[in-house]
């Protein structure tokens, strides 16, 4: 490898931000030798090496915090409050059609999600499940099955009619240890 070639190289790790493995007399023996390798290894960074500014990062914690339960209950007032006006903003003047409706449960569902998030609430996952049916002379029977800690999870439901269909709306709150 000439010095043009060598010079060249460097100058493109550098740009990059990338130290390579070979040193100049692993490049020299392989001159002498005749043969050389068309890849190098190299290892890439961010900044200039020795110019970090860990002082100015703030310090990950990552410790158990042996909290076992929540500091404060789950806001199911709140939440059912977030369903009713979720579901029905949604859903009053809709009339059923299958295509429509299986976008609306899609989107009713990151909504109500979104907006429970917003709530903030620390270490629950939000779980939420709608389902939108037509009404028309049958009968139906919706149940869920859960396996929790009966202190700290926690549901709320809200079920919607309208002349044409009907939703029912079910938020599970399952606190994560």
């Amino acid at each position: 490898m000439s010095d043009t070639v060598r010079d060249k190289a460097a100058r493109l790790l550098k740009k990059r931000g990338s130290i390579s493995s070979l040193g100049s007399h692993e490049i020299k023996a392989k001159e002498f030798i005749g043969r050389t390798k068309d890849s190098m290894s190299t290892v890439s960074y961010m900044d200039e090496p020795g110019h970090h500014d860990d002082i100015l990062r703030p310090p990950v914690q990552m410790e158990n915090t042996y909290q076992l339960g929540p500091g404060k209950c789950f806001p199911l007032a709140t939440v059912n409050n977030i369903l009713k006006d979720v579901v029905t903003s949604y859903l009053e003047e809709e009339k059923y059609e299958a295509e429509l409706c299986r976008q609306m449960t899609k989107t009713i569902s990151e909504v109500i999600k979104a907006r429970i998030k917003d709530l903030m609430i620390p270490r629950y996952k939000i779980i939420v499940f709608v389902s939108i049916g037509q009404l028309d002379k049958q009968s139906m029977q919706i149940g869920s099955r859960c396996l929790w800690d009966t202190t700290s999870d926690t549901f709320s439901s809200y079920a919607f009619k309208n002349r044409s269909l009907f939703a029912v709306a079910n938020v599970y709150a399952v606190y994560f240890e």
